[in-house]
């Protein structure tokens, strides 16, 4: 493997994506549950983050007005699947708070927020802050996360750093985007690639990851190929 391109050819001609819940992978992406789901996440299981968000719409609170103006308790109660609810709690009424003061709608903070000002919140990393940021607000941006490392370790490739990561991915993908383009029928933008990507990442890690030990036998016969 040379670049992130021959991770991305050889994902694609394995069959992923394999799931066909949103165009751009992640569930409702465009909309506010994505920042919701990207706090509920931390830590915990996606299935566990769609039951807490069936809790939320059950109780009147999938918005961000509703979710700034409950109480903690309430929203607490309503995402306990998720673990560490009563934390995620607080983090998630304070950053719908912080987002209706200085952004006033949805809209306006898809348009307007940077990533400096999502690290600024608490209990946000860079990985939730790109989450956002990709499938939330539609921004060129890839999210590396922990199978994102744990894979490319796998095939011998060590970075420092999230950024260091980040950029890697990024430039192969970047850099052979006419032949990428080229692989899909229909017109692909590098957002979407981005966002497909990562899930063609998490769904391959789910499939072929189990503790520390990484199956990269197929995925090296399918970059050969």
């Amino acid at each position: 493997m040379q670049s992130s391109y021959d991770l991305l050819r050889a994902l694609k001609n394995m069959g992923y994506l394999k799931t066909a819940r949103d165009p751009l992978w992640w569930p409702h992406s465009g909309t506010f549950e994505v920042i919701i789901g990207a706090i509920l996440t931390q830590q915990t299981k996606w299935e566990k983050v769609e039951a807490s968000l069936a809790n939320l719409k059950e109780g009147g609170l999938i918005s961000m007005e509703a979710l700034s103006q409950a109480h903690v308790e309430q929203i607490a109660t309503r995402i306990k699947p998720s673990g560490f609810y009563n934390t995620k709690s607080k983090r998630l009424q304070l950053l719908c708070q912080n987002i209706l003061s200085d952004f006033h709608t949805f809209e306006r903070f898809q348009n307007e927020v940077t990533r400096e000002w999502l690290l600024e919140q608490k209990g946000i990393g860079m990985e939730s802050a790109d989450s956002i940021l990709c499938y939330g607000c539609g921004r060129e941006v890839f999210v590396v996360d922990s199978y994102t490392a744990r894979l490319l370790d796998a095939c011998g490739y060590h970075f420092e750093s999230y950024m260091e990561l980040q950029e890697w991915m990024q430039e192969g993908i970047e850099a052979n985007f006419d032949k990428i383009t080229r692989m899909y029928s229909s017109e692909v933008t590098l957002h979407t690639l981005y966002a497909r990507f990562h899930g063609m990442i998490v769904e391959f890690a789910k499939e072929h990851i189990r503790g520390k030990d990484v199956d990269t036998v197929i995925l090296e016969k399918y970059i050969e190929g």
